[in-house]
């Protein structure tokens, strides 16, 4: 991507997060009334310095990472195995977290605008998402003037919105208006300020997309990359001091029917035209900041697959090269968090900041690590910078995990270790099976030598004409009745991997006395060449058929290939075999692929084939 195209597509989430982080902040700190709302601007500058540190932290994990380095792959490459799956957790709650405050987010810009539409809040939200779910399982992708359009209208709306603002200030030289009479709940204490820092400091999110990102920009990535990171992180600061400044001119605090944008987009426009321009862009730029999910959230799902501490059936993609169980699982949670909150973005707000900021000083953390084992040219500086970053990423995650523990924190901290425990019982899960299905020679030499040996089934399927049926037998126009001796075999057995499941169907296809074909779907050439290598050693008694399906579907280039098959030979009867691994427990069932059905119900319309699976009991 060019760098005008990545800065509104990768900063999407960043930016839009100015339209709820400062009102978080102020909700806050309105529970202390006026002598609350007066530390606006000392939290405000507080938070500005973290912005311009994590900013200047993620230049360096750029440059440390040029292929793209997110807090699962830092983490762990640096931390080991444990951070970064606690790296991970935080990502995955951030990413459900962003659809869920995003819309809600989105949706109040819209009833602001449109008090009507107040009631249907949680209704309005819940279609949006389904909205966001079947675009992206339709493969809608983040390109173009189409997903930079929404950004570069919000950039513009609020730019427009603190001119308006200032100008209409300095009209009245710059005095503040009275701030409305505020109920106090609390004192304006150190807790309370910690409280609205740590809400504020949600203005930051996303501002690690670009360091995930740099593959997809154009040459020198990673230097497009860090400019494109210090314009956003210059836009993000720009526009969220310009909101604070203008919600002290105005004399602004939150309301629960209106944003503060809203009445920010009033104060400064009226009602006019140009409100509703304002009101369109932000909810806009926020369903655009939701979509980022997206694409996140089923990566990183994906990877975790990759190592084992995920179901594998995360790294499936789908015909529309999406990961559609992943985009499922991420709607679903996403669906039940905005439902569980009734859609109030004050509710939801709490549970984000503890998820953002424990992957953030992980990664940061990380990459402390990185930089003192390479020592390379300005590592010092380079350690500096993200130990600084780190450092004020746990001040914010303890600060939000202690002073919003009772406001929902602990929903995120609970979901957290639910996750780490979840996900080393699926890698303890996975390691056992694979101590299991590991390849023995003892245990396949015999097999090799006098079941399946190169005397009993011939190097290529060796396919017979069938005998001919009886004069006196007669024909119908569907299928007709068949004798024994008029079936003829080819036994195909579809192999994923080599290992002992794979062998024991392998054997079981050759005490058929049939003609034996192993059929084996790679993703890539290089999968194949490794493939062919195994085969040679453990395999080559048997002819085999390597597929190479570009897209990374496995089932659908399987089916294909076996109608090829079926339509050159239609009086042939195929016989599918698939290795099944059977667990002890149901529950584990689901780690594990359920090809076998996927294959019968795409291979049942075909007359004269036979789909069948040979159990392994782990």
């Amino acid at each position: 991507m060019r760098k005008l195209v990545a800065l509104p597509v990768l900063s999407a989430d960043a930016l839009s997060s100015v339209a709820y982080g400062p009102e978080a902040l102020l909700a806050v700190l309105a529970l202390a009334g006026t002598a609350g709302l007066r530390y606006s601007f000392p939290v405000s500058g507080a938070i500005v310095l973290l912005m311009l540190a994590v900013g200047l932290s993620y230049r360096q994990t750029i440059r440390a990472y040029p292929h793209g380095g997110g807090s699962y792959i830092v983490a762990g490459a640096n931390l080991g195995p444990m951070a970064g799956l606690m790296a991970a957790a935080g990502l995955m709650t951030d990413y459900v977290l962003t659809v869920a405050v995003s819309v809600a987010s989105g949706v109040a810009a819209i009833t602001s605008a449109l008090p009507a539409l107040s009631p249907d809040t949680v209704p309005t939200g819940v279609g949006v998402i389904l909205v966001l779910l079947a675009g992206n399982l339709r493969g809608v992708r983040q390109a173009g003037a189409l997903f930079a359009a929404p950004t570069y209208a919000f950039i513009i709306a609020m730019f427009a919105l603190i001119a308006s603002g200032l100008v209409r200030a300095a009209g009245e030289d710059f005095q503040p208006r009275p701030v409305p009479a505020v109920a106090v709940t609390e004192s304006a204490g150190l807790y309370l300020i910690m409280r609205a820092f740590s809400s504020g400091a949600t203005a930051m999110t996303g501002i690690e997309a670009i360091s995930n990102a740099v593959p997809a920009f154009k040459p020198v990535e990673w230097r497009q990359a860090r400019t494109t990171l210090t314009w956003m992180v210059g836009l993000l600061i720009a526009l969220f001091t310009g909101i604070i400044v203008l919600i002290h001119l105005a004399g602004v605090v939150p309301r629960s029917k209106e944003t503060v944008l809203s009445q920010l987009a009033h104060f400064g426009f009226g009602a006019g035209w140009m409100y509703v321009f304002v009101q369109a862009a932000t909810a806009a730029v926020l369903l655009l900041a939701a979509n980022t999910a997206y694409n996140d959230f089923p990566r990183v799902l994906s990877l975790l697959a990759r190592d084992d501490y995920a179901p594998r059936l995360f790294m499936r993609l789908g015909d529309r090269l999406a990961y559609s169980n992943g985009i499922i699982l991420l709607s679903v949670a996403a669906a039940l968090v905005y439902v569980a909150f009734n859609g109030q973005t004050a509710a939801l707000i709490p549970l984000y900041a503890v998820g953002v900021f424990l992957a953030f000083t992980l990664s940061q953390a990380g990459l402390v690590v990185h930089w003192w084992r390479l020592r390379d040219r300005h590592w010092r500086k380079s350690l500096l910078f993200n130990a600084l970053g780190g450092l004020l990423s746990s001040v914010v995650f303890i600060t939000a995990g202690i002073s919003k523990f009772t406001s929902g924190a602990w929903a995120a901290v609970v979901a957290v270790c639910l996750f780490l425990l979840l996900t080393r019982s699926i890698h303890h899960h996975y390691a056992a099976v694979r101590a299991s299905l590991r390849l023995r020679p003892h245990a396949v030499e015999l097999p090799a030598h006098t079941i399946v040996g190169p005397s009993t089934v011939p190097a290529a399927p060796d396919i017979s004409p069938a005998p001919r049926r009886h004069a006196t037998q007669p024909e119908t126009s569907g299928e007709n009745e068949e004798l024994p001796s008029e079936i003829r075999h080819l036994t195909i057995v579809a192999l994923a991997t080599l290992d002992l499941a794979g062998m024991r169907a392998l054997a079981y296809a050759a005490s058929l006395h049939q003609p034996v074909l192993a059929l084996h779907i790679s993703l890539t050439e290089q999968e194949a060449k490794r493939v062919r290598a195994y085969w040679t050693l453990w395999g080559d008694h048997l002819p085999l058929e390597i597929v190479v399906s570009p897209y990374r579907a496995t089932v659908a280039p399987l089916v294909h290939y076996i109608e090829a098959l079926h339509r050159q030979q239609p009086g042939l009867t195929l016989t599918v075999i698939l290795p099944e691994i059977i667990t002890r427990y149901r529950r584990h069932q689901v780690l594990h692929s359920r090809t076998a059905p996927r294959l019968r119900r795409a291979l049942r319309p075909l007359p004269k084939i036979v789909v069948t699976t040979v159990p392994f009991h782990v």
